[in-house]
């Protein structure tokens, strides 16, 4: 019977707490997310625990590199420790550590809207936002500046669909994105020329209001699209801006640009044709005398 031989090698104490403090900020993360989504609690006690959670993560990073030293120099285990925390913690920083890099890059804006001079308004959504949220205003001359100078390509859909298509390739695509329509007005004529106001269109503009979300914190962007008759069709605008933060790190700019992109293509999808359904023959009808022969 061969005796069981036990690994009696003492691990390295900075190795086991490193593990413990990123288990810990991973679990801290998961929290913070959770309360972001589901909107719980206020934004700033559930960014402040998810900031916590990501000062953690790099202690466990520091940590594992510090075991790592140890583990060598000493010749004791730990080894899987240290790796796992190591792991852990550059997962957690690996997403913030590249948003870092884009807001060095990007202007400090969190409005973008294709429209400057006269951006689309908020209405509905102008009630429904928290005090401390971002001024639902436009920021002005400053912000469109920032904005032409990092997203030049952002500019007016130009299209020669009537502002009813439009408004419905608007409708299709935000509701296959899924998401929250809190306002829609479609594009209406208005009132006959001759009792028309002056400077009233002939077709009042189409306007919807609607919440978008980020992909992992679900942070609550709003977004409002117009829909204007132009002398060729239609022009569609588009505004996105952020709840909350300074810095959108481009999440607005590229929402606008894949929104303008997905209503093109639907409208250069043709619309389905219907086959004609042909009329039905009605049953003939035999003559009384016939059919009381044959019966």
């Amino acid at each position: 019977m061969r005796r069981r031989i036990l690994n009696d090698k003492p691990v390295s104490r900075l190795a086991i707490w490193a593990r413990r403090v990123s288990l810990f900020s991973l679990a801290a993360t998961l929290v913070a997310i959770i309360i972001v989504r589901s909107g719980a609690l206020d934004i700033v006690p559930a960014l402040s625990t998810l900031g916590g959670a990501l000062v953690l993560a790099c202690v466990a990073i520091l940590l594992a590199l510090a075991s790592c030293v140890t583990i060598w120099r000493d010749g004791v285990g730990g080894g899987r420790h240290a790796a796992t925390a190591f792991v852990i913690g550059f997962a957690l920083i690996a997403y913030p550590a590249y948003l870092g890099i884009k807001a060095y890059r990007l202007p400090a804006i969190y409005d973008v809207t294709t429209d400057p001079i006269d951006p689309p308004q908020f209405d509905v959504i102008a009630r429904l936002r928290p005090r401390d949220a971002n001024p639902v205003a436009y920021a002005g001359l400053y912000a469109a500046e920032q904005q032409n100078s990092a997203y030049p390509d952002i500019a007016p859909d130009e299209t020669t669909a009537t502002p009813q298509e439009a408004y419905n390739a608007v409708m299709k695509v935000i509701a296959k994105r899924r998401w929250r329509i809190v306002d829609s007005r479609p594009p209406q004529a208005s009132l006959p020329r001759e009792t028309r106001p002056s400077g009233d269109p002939a077709v009042r503009d189409g306007l919807i209001e609607a919440i978008a979300r980020t992909p992992i914190l679900g942070f609550r962007d709003d977004v409002v699209v117009r829909v204007r008759a132009t002398t060729d069709g239609s022009r569609i605008d588009v505004r996105s801006a952020s709840r909350y933060g300074r810095h959108d790190f481009g999440t607005n700019a590229a929402r606008v640009r894949n929104l303008i992109d997905s209503v093109d293509d639907v409208l250069a999808t043709p619309a389905p044709v219907r086959p004609e359904k042909k009329p039905v023959a009605p049953p003939s009808r035999q003559p009384e005398g016939k059919a009381s022969a044959k019966r």
